[in-house]
């Protein structure tokens, strides 16, 4: 999906922190974490060395470019086992969100969000599918007048994915799957493809 990375290659994560710091959701006790930070990169090792993982991971999902986020929360929602009954239909969803990354054309995306309301909203793939319907310019009908999404769509839908991957099954492996998914994210921002590997039991 990304070149590859390159010493020219900026990090898609050296952004203002102001543009995602509102979305972050942080409580008094992890606000003097970011305390003087206005480079969301810097931010996301403070938080990520503050142990505040799912506030790091919200950070990406608003920071990363549309496409890189999108792209994120597939890697993240294939690291973990699917939760519903029928792991077909997330595949599908999951699917149609990575080709809406690798051709972002309107029939893509909304090819997503039409599998998503099929499937429900219970999982990680429906969300990664419904941050890449987010991501175009109207939320309405193709017949009908451009009802523009807010810029901070993508980002919730995207934070929703990963929050959800990383819950799936037994508790004590969600903050091992947060710092895989930290590592892919880097991965991504620097230019790279993020792969994760599938858990095995």
């Amino acid at each position: 999906m990304s070149p590859q990375a390159s010493d020219k290659t900026p990090n898609k994560l050296s952004g203002a922190l102001a543009r995602v710091l509102p979305h972050l959701q942080l409580d008094a006790e992890a606000t003097p974490a970011l305390a003087g930070c206005d480079n969301s990169l810097e931010a996301l090792d403070r938080l990520e060395q503050g142990g505040l993982l799912i506030e790091a991971t919200r950070l990406i999902a608003h920071a990363l470019p549309a496409r890189e986020a999108v792209w994120w929360a597939c890697a993240c929602s294939r690291h973990t086992a699917p939760s519903g009954a029928n792991p077909a239909v997330e595949t599908t969803l999951r699917d149609a969100a990575e080709e809406w990354v690798r051709r972002p054309t309107d029939e893509h995306r909304r090819t997503a969000m039409k599998q998503a309301e099929t499937a429900g909203f219970g999982s990680a793939e429906a969300w990664a599918a419904v941050a890449a319907f987010w991501s175009g310019d109207s939320m309405a009908p193709p017949e009908a007048p451009k009802v523009p999404p807010q810029p901070h769509f993508t980002g919730l839908a995207v934070a929703g994915a990963v929050a959800l991957a990383a819950a799936r099954g037994p508790a004590a492996r969600r903050e091992t799957r947060l710092r895989h998914f930290l590592v892919a994210a880097k991965d991504i921002a620097a230019g790279g493809v993020g792969r994760i590997e599938a858990e095995t039991d």
